[in-house]
């Protein structure tokens, strides 16, 4: 089992980006998907979250201006970012609750995709 994100990039402040994080390999479900990021010496933060029903979560710092969203069909999630400021610049990471071979969950972690917002 993977996490595949995909999506970032080098944007003008204001602009926008879509991420995309797809589960690949044979499970039996995935549960919560959310995105997270990290900068350089810091903690990785909780950027937003969503559970099977869309049900959505977001830190103070993403309210309003992003968005994210998910295809359980494809067990997929978005993360649409809108307004982006230079403070969003980050290796951006998703992950997701996957019930692999059992009904025992575990985290996975998708690779990291860098974003850039220049001032």
């Amino acid at each position: 089992v993977q996490l595949q994100a995909s999506g970032g990039g080098l944007v003008q402040t204001g602009g926008s980006l879509g991420l995309s994080c797809t589960v690949s390999g044979r499970v039996l479900a995935v549960d919560r998907m959310g995105w997270y990021r990290q900068t350089p010496g810091k903690q990785r933060d909780l950027v937003a979250v969503i559970d099977t029903h869309g049900r959505a979560n977001y830190a103070d710092s993403a309210k309003g201006r992003f968005t994210i969203s998910r295809d359980n069909a494809k067990n997929t999630v978005l993360l649409q970012m809108n307004s982006l400021k230079p403070e969003d610049t980050a290796v951006y990471y998703c992950n997701a609750d996957i019930y692999e071979k059992s009904w025992s969950s575990y985290i996975y972690w998708g690779q990291g995709t860098l974003v850039t917002v220049s001032s």
